[in-house]
């Protein structure tokens, strides 16, 4: 950066005064009768009034500012405790004065703010992380940490709000080129205890798995889905984090190699957390929304999960909710699609759970959008295999109740599965 900032430092300091009144009227009260003040510390970060020393204090006041802004416009997203307190006309101030000075800066300096300040912030950003983490191993083999005993952990779920907004920020072209900086400090995250940290390290890896090239995961790869995995078990309240996350992550990195052994790992950790609590609406669902690439990526090696696939099928397709039973068959068509349901003793047993929805879809909300889904699937099976499906056909010809899907399921010649696999 240049040396001289005095007209940076005037755009500053009228800005970081709005905001210090706003929060000098903004009321604080700690949770849970809490002795902790995120309001304090937030405060900590402004300039000090009358400040004489411009040019070499500014690079600090410029970093303390920007964790400042993160710290309240990440607010918009959080309902996190120690920060319900930010209202939004605050937050939004925070997020505009920033945008303002990020302005400013490019017009004086001719370079972006956000990608200047990475390399000095991240590391701050992942050593607050790091404070209340859990890292160290007793006697006994459990984890202790006497960082963690005195250090809040409201300081480590601020620090990762701040880091998602930050990663936000950056220009998508710009992106790719601070992986380096933010994949360490994402998995500091995701090594923590605190679930809404977690949770925040999951959404910036979201974010970079939508927006940067596969290459730039290279070096981190394994370490990546390693810890996807370590947190597939995360608690339900970012259950559907992690499992977009590992989807992500996972056919971004490993897309030309089904047999991969992090495809097996992550599919088999998913499924054993679902089986945990199979009819756990909370945790169907968001594995239903986001599970489809990697069923696609994985294509005929799901034929070695059959056995813990479709019984949990089976269930959710009788769940009390529409939402799952639209997703559950647009899952079944999935695997059907590209595994042509191969040797499977689940054949007939599907075509019998199909038929019994459908009868029973009369008495649901969506009853033409599953029954539409039902006739997609049953067509797919006939045309996979025949013969199989005339036979488990045959006990249903009679039932007056699926009289409408008589003209589509007519006896066809066998053919092959219309789909690639």
């Amino acid at each position: 950066m240049a040396t001289s900032f005095s007209h940076l430092h005037n755009i500053l300091i009228p800005l970081s005064e709005q905001i210090r009144e706003s929060l000098s009227k903004t009321p604080y009260k700690p949770p849970d009768s809490s002795n902790l003040s995120i309001k304090l510390y937030v405060q900590s970060l402004l300039p000090p009034i009358n400040n004489n020393n411009l040019e070499s204090d500014f690079q600090s006041q410029l970093n303390n500012f920007s964790l400042l802004c993160a710290a309240l416009a990440s607010s918009q997203t959080s309902t996190y405790d120690h920060l319900s307190w930010i209202p939004l006309s605050l937050s939004n101030s925070a997020d505009s004065a920033f945008r303002e000075l990020r302005k400013a800066f490019s017009d004086d300096q001719e370079k972006d703010l956000v990608t200047e300040l990475m390399p000095a912030l991240l590391p701050l950003i992942k050593a607050s992380i790091k404070e209340s983490s859990v890292d160290k191993v007793d006697a006994d083999g459990d984890e202790v940490s006497a960082a963690s005993a005195r250090v809040p952990v409201a300081y480590a779920v601020l620090a990762a709000y701040q880091l998602n907004w930050f990663v936000t920020q950056v220009d998508l072209l710009q992106l790719g080129k601070l992986c380096w900086l933010i994949i360490p400090c994402a998995l500091t995250a995701l090594d923590h205890w605190s679930p809404e940290v977690k949770g925040q390290g999951m959404i910036t890896f979201i974010h970079l798995a939508k927006h940067v090239n596969s290459s730039e995961f290279s070096l981190y790869e394994d370490v990546i889905l390693d810890a996807c995995c370590q947190n597939i078990a995360s608690s339900d309240e970012i259950w559907e984090h992690v499992v977009e996350m590992s989807v992500l992550l996972v056919t971004s990195t490993q897309q030309n190699n089904p047999r991969s052994q992090w495809y097996e790992k992550l599919l088999n950790e998913m499924l054993s957390h679902l089986w945990r609590q199979p009819r756990s609406k909370e945790r169907r669902i968001p594995w239903l929304k986001h599970i489809e690439p990697l069923l696609i990526g994985m294509g005929l090696v799901l034929l070695a999960h059959f056995r813990r696939l479709f019984p949990l099928f089976f269930k959710w397709m009788h769940a009390d909710d529409d939402e799952t039973i639209l997703l559950v068959l647009d899952s079944v068509k999935t695997v059907i699609k590209f595994t042509w349901i191969r040797y499977s003793p689940y054949y007939d047993r599907l075509v019998d759970e199909l038929v019994i929805l459908y009868k029973d879809a009369s008495l649901k909300v969506e009853r033409e959008e599953i029954r539409a889904r039902i006739l997609q699937i049953l067509i797919l099976l006939q045309q996979c295999k025949a013969d199989r499906f005339e036979a488990a056909w045959l006990k249903h010809e009679d039932d007056p109740n699926l009289s409408t899907l008589y003209p589509s399921l007519t006896p066809k010649e066998p053919n092959s599965c219309p789909i690639s696999t």
